[in-house]
């Protein structure tokens, strides 16, 4: 039998078909999904409250190609979770291609539309909110990283996502 397979009691039809899995310290950001993730870690940044918010983040358009303000009131954590992730997907990213990937389509008229990017100064200031809760860290070659620390943390998330989908999961089956 493998290690990470636990026999407990289950209710409904599951339980003769399927073993419960222990997602133990194996599980990372990788095996889950990058929404649910992202929802979670904003929810852990909300809560937490030591992110400081931007004096105008409830009317600051979040890049030249936009027409309006994000509509979410969570937008910020959300964005702040979604750039802890593609750090910790791509260290070394920086202020440039976080921008790039966060910009959008600029609509110009009659003309055909060019890629825009974010604004950066949006996304320094959460790079400066998780340098300061000790997330991240700066690369020694470029760019941003995930610390120690920060990797804990993020991780420990994850299986706290991993073990609710499989509870979802368990009880949709």
């Amino acid at each position: 039998e493998r290690e990470n397979v636990k026999d407990t009691k289950m209710d409904g039809p599951a339980a003769e078909s399927a073993p419960v899995v222990n997602y133990g310290s194996g599980v990372t950001l990788k095996d889950v999904s990058p929404n649910s993730f992202v929802k979670a870690f904003a929810k852990y940044l909300k809560r937490g409250g030591k992110i400081t918010l931007p004096k105008n983040h409830d009317v600051v358009k979040t890049g030249c190609n936009r027409e309006l303000p994000p509509v979410s009131p969570n937008w910020y954590y959300i964005r702040t979770a979604s750039i802890a992730r593609k750090i910790y997907v791509r260290p070394g990213a920086g202020l440039g291609s976080l921008a790039t990937y966060y910009g959008n389509m600029k609509r110009r008229g009659v003309r055909p539309g060019r890629k825009g990017k974010s604004a950066t100064s949006l996304i320094r200031h959460m790079l400066a909110n998780l340098e300061k809760l000790g997330v991240v860290e700066k690369h020694p070659k470029g760019g941003r990283r995930i610390t120690r620390t920060g990797r804990k943390e993020i991780d420990l998330i994850a299986r706290q996502v991993a073990k609710q989908t499989r509870r979802l999961r368990t009880i949709v089956s």
